[in-house]
């Protein structure tokens, strides 16, 4: 089965369940692949009709299926996600003499993965994210590009990468008229701009704010503005500066969804670097995780390796900290820490997880939360 039909199966799936909001989006997606103007008209008006008939699901669903069946007779040729596309080797930025220094730094970026940028503040995640999106000069090391378009100066090179902060700049007029502006901008033939503008628009979210402007946007929507505005340049890098900060829970989840899918677009995926304080969502969704600490550099999957002898395991409960101990006397307990209100436990690495929870079970320990962190970078902020 080919990523196409696997994608399109998936969609019809979540239309069988009934789950039409996600089942939607991923339609879309398959929509996108697609690249045909035609499938995207037909998209922009099942949207429209969606959201004048909110309560009509039974007839939303026959008329998903219907366009997904065309979308699945269009041919899609699947990009070979297997060549790097940045490798940045020993890079440093200094600051001068007895101020902080990032770096050395070596990692290797492809397409169509997901890079979470994990780390305490002031440890060098923007840092890193700028000059890997060459907004700052690296003082020593290099970065080599590996991008399908050709580039004669870092102008052109900026067009492929993009950089989004964590406070973005105000814009004006419209929504959708500054992403037709920028389409304009970069070349989009005139009979396809507004399709591909509503297009976005769709995909993202937006279709209810496209006539507002900034100033009567949210937060969330304004960063959802942000990445439609930058998706339509179709950028092969990009780097994500706290994305979630703004956002509240069920939006960081939703946000991050929608990016990977994206990301991985079977005939034009992106490289996606996101630093994010929100640790739990960030590695749901990331393929690495990187983890910097004081400027230095470390894959938590590497890490994850050299610490495979414990089990390490976050919980949340009301007890005092001798009982908690006497719970788990049977099963190797090494260390129990308390920390900022959570218990953070330490075991050898032949205690299961299952095996704690069956402890906490027996003893009718009232656990508000508990999560095993050994594979998590989590652990690193609770040593």
């Amino acid at each position: 089965m080919t990523k196409a039909e696997a994608r399109i199966k998936d969609v019809i799936s979540f239309f069988n369940n009934k789950d039409t909001f996600l089942g939607y989006r991923k339609l879309m997606d398959c929509a996108l692949d697609t690249q045909n103007m035609d499938i995207y008209k037909a998209v922009i008006s099942l949207t429209d009709w969606k959201e004048k008939h909110p309560d009509n699901e039974h007839e939303f669903i026959e008329k998903s299926l219907t366009l997904l069946e065309k979308i699945s007779k269009i041919p899609i040729t699947e990009y070979n996600t297997a060549q790097t596309t940045v490798v940045a080797t020993g890079i440093i930025k200094s600051y001068g003499t007895n101020r902080f220094t990032l770096g050395p730094i070596t990692v290797a970026i492809q397409k169509g993965q997901v890079y979470g940028l994990v780390g305490e503040n002031g440890n060098g995640k923007t840092t890193l994210l700028r000059a890997l999106a060459k907004e700052l000069k690296i003082t020593q090391g290099s970065i080599d590009y590996n991008l399908e378009s050709k580039h004669s100066n870092v102008y052109d090179l900026a067009t492929s990468l993009v950089y989004i902060p964590q406070r973005t700049k105000k814009w004006y007029g419209s929504l959708k008229d500054n992403l037709k502006f920028v389409l304009s901008s970069y070349g989009c033939p005139p009979e396809e701009n507004e399709t591909r503008v509503l297009m976005m628009i769709a995909r993202l979210g937006l279709w209810n704010y496209k006539h507002l402007k900034w100033n009567e946007l949210s937060s969330g929507y304004k960063m959802r503005f942000e990445l439609a505005r930058t998706l339509l340049r179709k950028p092969e890098i990009l780097f994500l500066d706290e994305p979630l900060a703004n956002l509240d829970v069920l939006a960081q989840q939703v946000i991050l969804e929608d990016l990977k899918s994206i990301c991985n677009s079977i005939n034009n995926p992106i490289a996606l670097i996101l630093s994010s304080q929100q640790l739990y969502e960030v590695e749901k969704i990331s393929d690495k995780v990187i983890y910097l600490k004081d400027g230095k550099y470390k894959e938590n999957i590497d890490t994850v390796t050299s610490e495979n002898n414990h089990l390490i395991v976050e919980i949340e409960c009301e007890v005092e900290r001798d009982i908690l101990k006497s719970v788990f006397n049977a099963l190797h307990l090494e260390k129990l820490i308390f920390n900022g209100g959570i218990y953070i436990a330490y075991f050898s690495g032949n205690t299961s997880f299952y095996s704690v929870l069956e402890a906490l079970g027996k003893n009718k320990i009232d656990v508000t939360y508990t999560r095993d962190i050994s594979k998590s970078t989590r652990r690193f902020f609770v040593a």
